[in-house]
């Protein structure tokens, strides 16, 4: 389990290192569409590797209407916005933008789902975003994908750009575990991003001129989507069945600072100084407490209790249960109905869980 935890949080580091790095190069729309089409391929052929999925992969095809809303939240939207972002603000500051999924999920949840809110979530999504707005700030005067003489407005629309990105995806969210929630991730992805594919390429064939793109740019679009972004894909979904998503969440909170310290590596951005390091951490933190606490680990007297009922208990649940029989509008107390887990990183996947970071 920790070799993937590291694993995920490298190669998402290493897909926004890399978008930012290609954006300056090709049109962010068509870095949009060849990763999608590139990891549309790779786990097209994993599902088609598996005979078990293919009834899976048939089901998830047959509904159009449900492939065709979330090929659009979860790809066309959320890619179009992030990457245009990334070519403008530059890619540590878009994906801290991202990290934000998890508290933009949260007020989703509470206006548009009626999700419970607590005191610890609005304090944290409030931290979270004056965090993200004063890294903006503080980073300000450091080179940005468009120079470092990127001005306010210019600042403030590259943000917008990833935030609308970002808003898509947590609507995605819901989305995907209303639709496609009886489906494994596998057998409902290829259908999702082909759909994704093809109106990403169809955006670009209309309006982006692809004259000056190199082959080394057509390489590394490759490479993205089909070296980082498919399995970043699969690797979140294990481990969202394995330790859930809010494991998976908070894990991906690194990222952020991952992306920074690669771009000065690489000598696209200067040293990060305190102040920055102080608003990532903040950041961070916030987000940690929109995502955190959600649901307290069972006692192990409780969970011996679960596992090895008495004879009375037994006979309790017995007579609920056939009284509910009789009136299924009163279901047996200690009966629920888990719901598969969603479609990735971060994602929100119940109301105990508001969150991904989005895919990279």
């Amino acid at each position: 389990m920790p070799v993937l935890s590291v694993l995920m949080v490298a190669l998402l580091a290493a897909g926004w290192v890399l978008a930012g790095h290609l954006v300056d190069g090709a049109p962010p729309l068509l870095v949009a569409a060849g990763r999608t089409a590139a990891s549309f391929v790779v786990i097209t052929v994993i599902a088609l590797l598996y005979p078990r999925s293919r009834p899976q992969v048939r089901a998830a095809t047959a509904r159009v209407g449900g492939v065709l809303l979330l090929a659009f939240l979860g790809f066309f939207a959320y890619y179009s916005g992030t990457l245009l972002g990334t070519g403008v603000i530059g890619a540590s500051r878009v994906g801290l933008i991202v990290s934000l999924l998890p508290c933009i999920t949260f007020v989703i949840g509470i206006v548009a789902f009626r999700e419970p809110s607590t005191r610890r979530k609005v304090l944290g999504t409030v931290l979270a975003v004056l965090a993200a707005c004063g890294y903006a700030l503080a980073d300000a005067p450091a080179g940005d994908g468009a120079g470092s003489g990127t001005g306010g407005g210019v600042l403030v629309g590259g943000g917008l750009l990833a935030l609308g990105g970002t808003f898509t995806y947590a609507v995605y969210g819901y989305v995907y575990r209303r639709r496609m929630a009886d489906l494994t991730p596998v057998a409902a992805l290829p259908a999702i991003t082909g759909a994704g594919t093809v109106m990403l390429g169809l955006t670009v064939v209309l309006f982006v001129p692809l004259g000056g793109v190199s082959a080394a740019d057509w390489g590394g679009i490759a490479a993205l989507g089909a070296v980082l972004t498919a399995p970043v894909f699969l690797i979140s979904h294990e481990l969202i069945l394995r330790k859930g998503p809010l494991f998976t969440s908070a894990i991906a909170l690194a990222v952020p600072f991952l992306v920074r310290l690669g771009e000065w590596a690489l000598g696209r951005e200067p040293a990060p100084g305190p102040l920055v390091l102080l608003m990532l951490l903040l950041c961070a933190g916030g987000v940690w407490l929109t995502i955190g606490g959600a649901r307290p680990a069972p006692r192990a007297e409780e969970a011996t209790t679960a596992e090895e009922p008495t004879a009375a208990t037994a006979a309790e649940a017995a007579t609920a249960s056939a009284a509910a029989t009789d009136d299924d509008t009163h279901p047996a107390p200690g009966t629920n109905t888990r719901l598969p887990q969603g479609p990735e990183a971060g994602l929100p996947q119940g109301p105990e869980a508001h969150t991904r970071q989005g895919p990279s």
